[in-house]
């Protein structure tokens, strides 16, 4: 006989504003098997457990519901109460009255009735709840790094620390990501190389640290603690055991006016480059697209002078697969396009950039050496208007609709630095409103305007328009003053909006992790578990999460290693006991369940099986490794026969709640 007890959560106000709490539970005592029903302030706090605890001793109870916030928050923290007094975890469920219930309705009638159907539902599944036992499953002590920029580099430098393997996949020639385009860093103006290259070396000489650069996620199997990943890496047509990165092939190369992707088009490279001087693992690659002899047969300079016989035109791609017990998406960002924004000339003049593109002009080991010269004649600009939130804060469908975080902040390094180099510049910024949340942030913000006499305007650029004699007529609106201005720029720098990278929609299909609707990657939950997927195993690390600064970036990398640090110390992980079971009775044997399950789980085996006539029929049958499966239930709603079910949430199970909500 069933003994259950129901135990209703206020929330504070959370759901007590809306439900009538004490209701739900007086209606939930009249429930079959319902022995015991209580409503607390906070069910969470200590004394709230406690009271499940007394509740589960004194009246014997072989069930219980909390009816409270999303099981995502506490389940596991009503479960391991529960199963402190004796009671098996999985005798516990949790009916959301917070998300689904009160923070939906305003009306208190409204939401009390759907709190007692919600209350109702849980009840009727916890009649048909069993006793679960989670397995064991061994945890491979090594981590995979997706991304090679500074989020990437500090995850991977954190866990190797902490003395575990951990391999980095950058699917460019070099580690490094962005910050090897930028010149300075706000708010202290320090070198960004300088801050980088020693931590790309480090990641270089780090015993415990593998970087497969030139390298994708080809595919990606298993669950935490054990995923299996095949990793490709990308033919370079140089064998980088032999190449010593001398430079004598990038030297020598005839192919010398491809457009360099380091430095945004604005300088060209060789078909055979190493993109910038520091690049680390610092190794040639050739550019089969462009080079003579890849396409043509015809050349081989490189190959001539090349003394240590490093380039191989027969080079091909390579498929490795590695295991790991802990996966961290670091994939960054990249600004976006604009060809959406041509009322700001970006394609009809050369003078007008994008900030990461005056980045690489004021570098010295830029285009232009650190000189800040104008694309279009090489001649030193003495006014420049800065155009900020160009694609963000965007509701017209061209830009995102979410504030890119970084722009303010660079927008003022730039201007700083233009006017400290060149005081003989006049700049002007435009903007909709400086954010600014930072640590120093702000003062750094007002010493661009009080100390280097940046003029900010409030207020949009309407349009920018190319003269004849070379300028550009700026058409803009002062908010401020109520007045429209129009000024003749030698450059236009527009402060482009952040995205999240173009591969990390098909990654996350890969990890079965969640995104948002800009394709950013997803946190389990933004407050108590920030740099967790909710995908066991995997971990979030910089800007693929969001838009953020440097400082920001580095926090969450070290955050997201102490995650995978705790993830690998343990021999062992308890696995989820909800698994698919199959019905040999009824499995036809199609195989529609090993083809979508996404973890390796389902075999097939010969069965025998014996007849009222007592002959022997021999039948193909599934079968579930229970230390693979991980719950997903794929599976139950493809099989045709209904021979898939999953405990704990079995078909009986489910339609048990549905019938206590309608009838």
């Amino acid at each position: 006989m069933q003994r259950i007890g129901v135990f209703v959560c206020h929330c504070g106000t959370n759901i007590a504003a809306t439900v009538d709490v004490h209701a739900v539970a007086e209606t939930l005592k009249g429930e079959p098997g319902v022995v015991f029903a209580t409503d607390y302030q906070y069910m969470c706090s200590e004394a709230g457990q406690n009271i499940l605890k007394d509740a589960v001793k004194e009246h014997n109870l072989t069930g219980a519901v909390i009816c409270s916030c999303s099981p995502r928050m506490h389940e596991n923290t009503f479960r391991k109460a529960a199963a402190q007094a004796g009671l098996n975890s999985y005798l516990v469920e949790v009916a959301n009255i917070r998300e689904q219930c009160s923070w939906i309705h305003k009306d208190i009638a409204q939401g009390t009735e759907k709190a007692i159907a919600l209350g109702k539902a849980a009840v009727a599944k916890v009649h048909l709840n069993s006793p679960l036992q989670p397995g064991e499953s061994a945890v491979t002590k090594r981590a995979l790094v997706i991304g090679g920029g500074i989020a990437g580099i500090q995850t991977a430098l954190d866990i190797a620390d902490a003395g575990f393997d951990v391999d980095i996949v950058e699917r460019e020639p070099t580690i490094g990501g962005k910050m090897t385009q930028i010149d300075k860093t706000f708010p202290t103006l320090d070198c960004a190389a300088c801050i980088l290259t020693p931590k790309m070396v480090d990641c270089a000489q780090n015993e415990k640290i593998h970087i497969h650069s030139y390298s994708e996620v080809a595919s990606v199997k298993g669950f935490v603690g054990n995923f299996t990943v095949s990793i490709r890496k990308k033919a370079r047509y140089v064998d980088a055991t032999k190449c010593t990165g001398c430079g004598a092939c990038v030297e020598k190369c005839p192919q010398k006016k491809i457009p360099s992707e380091f430095n945004l088009g604005m300088a060209n490279r060789t078909a055979v480059y190493i993109p910038f001087a520091q690049a680390v693992p610092k190794i040639a690659t050739i550019d089969a697209e462009h080079c003579t002899m890849m396409k043509t047969g015809k050349c081989g300079i490189c190959s001539k002078v090349c003394t240590a016989g490093a380039i191989d035109y027969k080079q091909q791609d390579t498929i490795i697969e590695e295991k790991y017990g802990a996966i961290v998406v670091a994939t960054g960002y990249n600004p976006i396009k604009l060809d959406e924004f041509d009322e700001f000339a970006y394609s009809r003049s050369k003078d007008v950039v994008t900030s990461l593109e005056f980045e690489r002009l004021t570098n010295a080991a830029g285009p232009t050496a650190g000189k800040l010269l104008r694309p279009s004649d090489g001649k030193h600009p003495h006014t420049i208007v800065f155009v900020q939130c160009v694609g963000s804060r965007d509701t017209t469908g061209c830009g995102k609709e979410y504030c890119s975080k970084i722009c303010c902040m660079y927008t003022a390094k730039h201007a700083m630095l233009t006017r400290e180099k060149y005081p003989d510049t006049d700049v002007y910024v435009f903007y909709i409103d400086i954010r600014s949340p930072g640590k120093n942030y702000d003062e750094f913000y007002r010493r661009a305007v009080e100390q280097y006499g940046v003029h900010y305007i409030k207020g949009m650029v309407g349009k920018v328009v190319p003269k004849s004699d070379g300028t550009l007529r700026v058409q803009a609106s002062d908010l401020i003053m109520d007045r429209q201005l129009v000024i003749d720029a030698d450059m236009v720098v527009l402060a482009a909006a952040i995205e999240a990278d173009k591969g990390a929609r098909p990654l996350a299909t890969m990890l079965t992790a969640s995104m948002d609707t800009n394709d950013f990657f997803t946190e389990a939950h933004a407050k108590l578990r920030p740099v967790e997927s909710p995908t066991a195993g995997i971990f979030l690390s910089g800007a693929c999460q969001g838009p953020k600064d440097i400082p920001d970036t580095v926090a969450q990398a070290g955050a997201a290693a102490s995650k995978v640090i705790g993830l690998l110390v343990k021999d062992k992980l308890l696995g989820n006991p909800c698994v698919a079971q199959s019905d040999e009775l009824m499995c036809n044997g199609c195989s529609q369940c090993e083809k979508v399950c996404p973890y390796g789980a389902i075999t097939y085996v010969d069965k025998e099986f014996k007849q009222p006539n007592r002959t022997v029929l021999v039948r193909r049958v599934a079968q579930v490794n229970p230390a693979v499966c991980q719950g997903c239930g794929a599976c139950t709603v493809t099989c045709p026969s209904g021979a898939m079910d999953l405990k704990g949430f079995s078909t009986k199970q489910i339609m048990a709640e549905v019938d206590a909500i309608c009838l």
